[in-house]
């Protein structure tokens, strides 16, 4: 799950997709991105139901857990029939939603789901082990090192592709005057 939001108006996970400039349709259980049927509803009711069945078991009290699904800039949104279990918005619709929604925790409830959620124990079936702290910090090592190597890769080829560009620029005069006189003697 990408976001887990924790208010008086209750719980939700939010399940945000990226596509930019394009048309998703909904009707029920169906959703399409460019015409093409994406599994993203069944996916944010498994991650808002597990979500439910973790925080309620952590807490000690039922937690009721809605999903959203949140499009980012997307070029429109069409509901035929809205999803039973989960709310479709775009990101400019999301805090109007959310403001909007009445009130539905107890203070109490509130800070006690609050805490089990910030348990990584909540989420996991064991913690992670000291260990894995430190092979975590080594594989965010190796990936920073990736990105550079990359960045770098695309920076040397950007310079090669202008060098290029300028050579052609002012060359390209000598290389007409060099074949033109080719060109006419052939013909």
């Amino acid at each position: 799950m990408d976001h887990v939001l924790i208010g008086p108006a209750g719980v939700c996970t939010v399940n945000t997709k990226n596509h930019s400039n394009q048309r998703i349709w909904v009707a029920g259980r169906t959703l399409m991105v460019a015409g093409t049927r994406q599994r993203y509803l069944p996916n944010a009711m498994h991650e808002a139901a597990r979500a439910g069945k973790l925080l309620s078991a952590a807490a000690g009290l039922a937690v009721e857990v809605t999903g959203v699904l949140v499009f980012v800039e997307p070029k429109g949104i069409t509901v035929r029939e809205r999803p039973e279990t989960i709310t479709v918005l775009t990101d400019g619709q999301l805090l109007r939603w959310l403001n909007r929604r009445k009130p539905v925790l107890t203070p109490e409830q509130l800070a006690r789901i609050v805490a089990v959620a910030a348990l990584p124990g909540t989420w996991r079936r064991q913690p992670a082990a000291p260990g894995d702290a430190v092979a975590l910090q080594r594989g965010f090592a190796a990936l920073r090192t990736e990105v550079l190597g990359a960045r770098r890769r695309r920076a040397v080829w950007a310079l090669a592709v202008a060098a290029c560009f300028v050579i052609a620029v002012f060359k390209l005069p000598v290389i007409i005057a060099w074949v033109l006189p080719m060109l006419t003697h052939a013909g």
